[in-house]
């Protein structure tokens, strides 16, 4: 099918041209960005784009049954949170 359709494209340049100018076009009607091209009627795609400001979080639950929290604390959660270290972290919850 693939093969067929390469084929085809290969075979009718005019046709593959009309193809790549279609896409360009409708590309640069549904832009969020403005290139000030005024013979086309936009109709951009919104961007809604919200960065996550928190600080980097780690959150590890472990069961050991017979153990204290504090032991489960610096023998497992402590050592894998380190390991696992995310940049910047500064929060690490139980």
């Amino acid at each position: 099918m693939l093969n067929k359709a390469i084929k085809f494209f290969i075979q009718n340049k005019l046709v593959a041209l009309l193809f790549l100018t279609g896409f360009v076009i409708g590309g640069l009607v549904v832009s969020p960005f403005n290139f000030g091209i005024h013979i086309l009627t936009r109709d951009p795609v919104s961007v809604d784009a919200i960065p996550d400001i928190g600080e980097n979080q780690q959150n590890i639950f472990t069961k050991w049954e017979g153990r204290y929290p504090q032991d489960v604390e610096d023998q497992i959660n402590y050592p894998l949170t380190m390991a696992l270290g995310l940049p910047r972290l500064k929060n690490i919850k139980i």
